[in-house]
């Protein structure tokens, strides 16, 4: 999980938090309470993570910050640019697939 530039590691935090940053926070405890481990990066703490990955700095320097954030599993870029859903969170961390 790649997430654009916060700041704090999660984005639920300061003034004006965004409504889907809690959701999506949300979902993603709900996704590693069913045993899935989660790394997340933020760009603005952890950028050397953001060049390691080749698919993440390909699609930065194909379409900026606004790939951000990006999911990346098994070597495919899942979703970019949005937060996904709970339901896809569950689709792609299902055991059978």
């Amino acid at each position: 999980m790649y997430d654009p530039a916060m700041c704090c590691s999660t984005g639920v935090c300061g003034s004006e938090v965004d409504p889907a940053l809690v959701r999506f926070a949300a979902d993603l405890d709900w996704v590693e309470k069913r045993g899935v481990r989660v790394r997340r990066y933020n760009l603005a703490q952890e950028p050397g993570a953001f060049v390691r990955e080749p698919l993440v700095r390909h699609a930065l320097q194909e379409q900026g910050e606004d790939a951000l954030p990006l999911i990346v599993q098994g070597g495919r870029v899942l979703s970019h640019g949005r937060y996904p859903s709970r339901e896809e969170l569950g689709t792609w961390t299902r055991p059978d697939r």
